[in-house]
């Protein structure tokens, strides 16, 4: 897994709507109807994750969720963040 270079993320974060860049990061803030909506999609998110063997760090807040995106081992962002986040903009 090889870190993308910064015109890179800047081509696949405009092919990726809702996701903006934070450091070596993307990030997603989706706001739902109430908790039990919200952790209804964090369990989606979690198939998807498990599927692509692939996990975002998840942030709950009532009925906010902040997903964060960034592959560790690689020291940055890679393909496979993106594969995801657009996955997950699929749910």
């Amino acid at each position: 897994m090889q870190q993308l270079r910064a015109a890179d993320i800047e081509r696949e974060l405009a092919s990726t709507p809702g996701w903006e860049l934070v450091e070596d990061s993307i990030v997603r803030t989706v706001k739902f109807q109430d908790f039990k909506a919200a952790m209804a999609y964090v369990n989606r998110v979690a198939e998807v994750a498990e599927e692509l063997n692939h996990h975002p760090d998840i942030e709950i807040r009532w009925n906010i969720v902040v997903l964060t995106q960034t592959t560790h081992a690689a020291g940055g962002l890679t393909e496979h963040d993106f594969r995801l986040a657009r996955r997950l903009n699929a749910l």
